[in-house]
């Protein structure tokens, strides 16, 4: 008997005894596992799903793909080049039954994303710290940010003016220059001297969609702050 299984946004064609390298699961090496996105099972099809099947697995290892380079050049006044390397995570799983009915009461936990586990998880244990007495402290912690939020305007102009013109730098404008400046970013130097863990965590904070790799800003402040010296 055969099954067609959906994780990790793939889908498999498994028969019992098949060894199987599918998307990083949150689960250990010797854990027992069970998809339960079944597609088909033998001839019967499902409508997306086969209500009440499941494949059963076991976690060989927790296993690293091949490496993939990844280069890219760009040619334009101020020229970029960049290159990543890559190793997917996986898991090694061998299947040991296919069900056609009984999914629910097998027991076994459900195969569940390394990436999503941990999100479920952590909700739930700050719900259950919090005491319900404390209501006067939440009055007092939003009031807070409202005067956090006060003071950052004037505090962004101060630094404003004496700075660099960040607009010199390609795709910036006066938007996205107020943004950093409200970041506390306000020099080439400053740019110049990001990290690869800058850039993400100022791409994630100011939503600038690989902006900042893309425009290649880092190597265009050293160049101005090389001028300004």
């Amino acid at each position: 008997m055969f099954a067609v299984l959906k994780t990790g946004g793939k889908q498999y064609r498994v028969s019992p005894g098949d060894i199987l390298r599918v998307e990083k699961l949150a689960a250990e090496a010797g854990d027992k596992i069970q998809f339960n996105e079944i597609l088909m099972v033998g001839t019967k099809i499902g409508a997306p799903l086969v209500e009440d099947a499941g494949v059963l697995a076991e976690v060989i290892d927790q296993i690293k793909g091949e490496k993939v380079i990844h280069f890219v050049r760009r040619r334009r006044k101020h020229s970029s080049k960049r290159t990543k390397g890559h190793r997917q995570q996986l898991t090694l799983v061998k299947i040991t039954e296919i069900l056609e009915k009984g999914a629910a009461k097998s027991g076994v936990k459900p195969a569940i994303g390394a990436g999503s586990a941990p999100a479920e998880a952590k909700p739930a244990k700050k719900a259950a710290a919090k005491p319900a007495a404390k209501k006067p402290a939440a009055k007092k912690a939003e009031a807070k940010p409202a005067a956090k939020k006060a003071d950052a305007k004037p505090a962004a102009k101060k630094a404003a003016e004496g700075g660099d013109d960040l607009k010199r730098l390609s795709g910036v404008g006066p938007a996205l220059e107020k943004k950093l400046h409200e970041a506390g970013v306000t020099t080439f130097a400053q740019i110049a001297a990001w990290t690869p863990e800058d850039v993400a965590a100022m791409d994630e904070k100011l939503s600038f969609k690989g902006r900042i790799e893309r425009e290649g800003w880092i190597e265009q402040a050293k160049k101005l702050a090389a001028e300004k010296e």
